[in-house]
């Protein structure tokens, strides 16, 4: 499975070695779950001011946050079906991490960085394929899919 990843770190903050094992983690995760081969994903890494911004202004909420997701995907009313649409890959959003709260919580949760910067790269690929913690019992079925990603993947919690 290849999935088509755009990955820009806006900050020079995470090293080259981190940005690739991102990289691997989402092709496992895609693996994992069964993406469609070549869909695409766009991942930012920003500092907290940018992501306080994008927050407030397509959320309405004005403080930083630690992932942001923006699905392209998602299905609803008014869409128009496409004729051979099935051989088309999806180009699935973009997952946007602030790199602030990624070393803030690491060292909060007292694990690596890129442990942390993991967990939000699958929870934000997550929200990209639909899954969300609106309710407990979707909570419950996501955090078990990104908890398992993640442990599979070898970035268990004490990473």
């Amino acid at each position: 499975m290849t999935l088509l990843i755009d990955l820009i770190d806006e900050t020079g903050q995470v090293s080259k070695e981190q940005l690739e094992e991102v990289e691997k983690l989402l092709q496992f995760a895609a693996d994992a779950l069964e993406v469609k081969e070549q869909a695409e994903v766009s991942l930012s890494i920003v500092s907290n001011e940018e992501i306080h911004q994008i927050n407030k202004e397509y959320r309405g909420k004005d403080a930083p946050t630690d992932v942001i997701s923006f699905a392209l995907e998602e299905e609803g009313e008014g869409e128009i079906e496409i004729i051979g649409a099935d051989d088309i890959p999806p180009v699935l959003g973009d997952i946007i991490i602030s790199v602030d709260r990624t070393k803030e919580q690491a060292e909060e949760y007292g694990h690596s960085f890129m442990r942390e910067l993991g967990f939000l790269t699958i929870h934000g690929f997550l929200h990209l394929l639909g899954y969300d913690h609106m309710t407990e019992e979707d909570e419950k079925e996501m955090f078990a899919k990104q908890t398992k990603i993640l442990d599979d993947y070898g970035l268990s919690r004490s990473s």
